[in-house]
């Protein structure tokens, strides 16, 4: 792994940090693709359960590297949409991974970066930061990572903040959903810890079941089909080993396995 992407384990916790620092955790293509491997790699690995999104230095992420968009210039539409997919995809594999992603907000959050945050499960913030989505104002549009932060602040939010490119602060992330809590640099690791250990006590089976319910189930309208899919689902998890486990060590008051 590059030392632009770090890796490190603390039990069943990897924490995956960004680190390119002195150019404000931008991504090009090289940290796209180490993002999309680290990514596969951890959701695939049985002993980690909980995934976190990091960065070091002052911003979480500015975007796209300039270095990386003066490439792109001279690029010919099939090389755009090569570069344009490789991005998407790798948004995708976090959003999909089967162990809950937290994302460790310590700085500013700009242009692409929103949706490395919004790919996320949870977010956790500093108040200090600040969030925009400037893609406009270079002439582009934030069409990949559009699936994802629509999905996290709403789409009413999307249509001012896509169009204005406004910076808007923490406080304002917070109130239209995009992140989760906010709390000051010196409390962050704590709520992080938080979240960590809520997603440890419970089943990791179940956990990844619960985030493909979240994924297929979300803005569908309640129909035949759809209560028919959710009572399959529960009927299936129920029948589980660690369903049942679960349940049994509620009733009898015991610890399950995963604790």
């Amino acid at each position: 792994m590059s030392n632009n992407l770090l890796i490190e384990r603390t039990g069943a916790r990897a924490t995956v940090t960004l680190n390119r620092p002195d150019v404000r955790n931008a991504f090009d293509d090289a940290l796209i693709g180490a993002l999309t491997e680290a990514f596969t790699a951890l959701g695939a690995d049985e002993a980690v359960r909980v995934i976190v999104l990091a960065a070091n230095g002052k911003a979480f992420c500015a975007g796209a590297d300039l270095t990386w968009m003066r490439r792109m210039a001279d690029y010919t539409h099939a090389e755009n949409l090569a570069d344009a997919t490789a991005l998407a995809t790798m948004l995708r594999t976090i959003h999909e991974c089967p162990k809950p992603v937290i994302a460790r907000v310590q700085g500013d959050v700009f242009a692409g970066g929103m949706g490395l945050v919004a790919a996320c499960d949870i977010a956790a913030s500093v108040d200090t930061a600040r969030f925009c989505l400037s893609e406009v104002k270079l002439g582009l549009i934030p069409a990949t990572i559009a699936p994802y932060v629509i999905a996290a602040m709403g789409a009413r939010a999307a249509q001012r903040f896509f169009l204005t490119a406004e910076v808007f602060s923490a406080q304002t992330a917070a109130q239209i959903g995009f992140v989760h809590e906010l709390s000051t640099a010196d409390e962050l690791d704590a709520r992080i810890t938080h979240f960590t250990n809520a997603l440890l006590s419970a089943s990791p089976a179940a956990l990844t079941a619960a985030k493909h319910l979240l994924r297929e189930v979300g803005g569908r309208p309640i129909s035949d089909a759809l209560v028919a899919d959710t009572a399959e689902r529960i009927a299936d998890i129920r029948a589980s080993a660690e369903g049942r486990e679960g349940v049994q060590s509620f009733l009898n008051k015991q610890k399950p396995s995963w604790l």
